[in-house]
């Protein structure tokens, strides 16, 4: 199955009204028209959850309550995990800044709305996800989920400077079985792209969480390099946008082939 939780471009206008920047800016954290990307999913057969709500309004990708005190009036729950590198870096669940650093609200405001957040989008997108990951499950044996996600152009790998077209990250080997990621990688570079294997992004939240291999759930993110499909200054689409989602429908109908075949695989190997 396939997910796609920053995707989202309905900007409630109440906020729009909190944050100091304009409606261009606040979309710089986007992972812009992902969900549009990988829709060839469903016609195979394979769920897509996606998020309608931006990720600058709230990061699914997230533990719950990764919270930033100095943004809200009001006290957090004692659970709140106020210490994280993500919080620290303003990308909590309720994200302070957007993309390059650029801060999202003209001033705090109540700990109550960022809560509702929590408890009226986050958990139940969450309860989506995870019944979405034990119906395939119960179904098949196993489950594979993708996180799907994009990057920006200017990504480049510190050492030989490469800048990747795709990275798949399975959290070091731990979300996933190494035999998935492999696929995941051979075949995009059979059609043609560079790929790289969790530098510099191993997998967020949602591949941690729900990646637990040796029950088989198995957890993959996928990062798209955005300069492959979108002008990033306009955020408009650039003429080979059409061709990725061509190659992606090529890989996600490949790559499932080679999910039943692994599935099928997996009682012989037990016995």
């Amino acid at each position: 199955m396939f997910n796609s939780p920053h995707s989202g471009r309905l900007y409630p206008q109440s906020f729009l009204d909190q944050s100091r920047l304009d409606a261009h800016s606040i979309r710089r954290s986007e992972d812009h028209f992902v969900d549009e990307l990988f829709q060839s999913a469903t016609f195979l057969g394979a769920p897509l959850l996606r998020a309608h709500f931006p990720r600058a309004f709230l990061d699914v990708n997230r533990e719950p309550y990764e919270l930033d005190p100095r943004m809200f009036d009001g006290a957090l729950p004692p659970h709140a995990n106020i210490s994280s590198m993500r919080v620290a870096g303003g990308l909590g669940t309720v994200p302070r800044v957007v993309a390059e650093n650029m801060e999202i609200y003209r001033g705090r405001f109540p700990v109550e709305e960022a809560l509702t957040r929590v408890e009226s989008i986050y958990k139940p997108y969450h309860a989506t996800l995870r019944k979405l990951i034990a119906r395939t499950h119960v179904q098949f044996g196993m489950a594979v989920l993708i996180d799907c996600h994009s990057m920006p152009g200017n990504v480049h790998l510190a050492a030989s400077g490469q800048r990747p077209d795709f990275i798949i990250g399975d959290r070091y080997g731990t979300s996933a079985a190494a035999e998935l990621s492999r696929m995941a990688v051979e075949l995009l570079e059979q059609l043609g792209y560079a790929v790289t294997r969790n530098k510099p992004y191993a997998g967020g939240f949602i591949t941690e969480h729900y990646g637990r291999p040796t029950r088989g759930l198995h957890a993959l993110q996928i990062e798209i390099n955005r300069s492959l499909y979108i002008d990033e200054s306009t955020l408009i689409k650039k003429p080979g946008f059409s061709a990725l989602a061509t190659d992606l429908a090529t890989f996600i109908g490949t790559f499932s082939r080679h999910v039943e075949d692994f599935a099928a695989d997996l009682p012989l190997a037990a016995e």
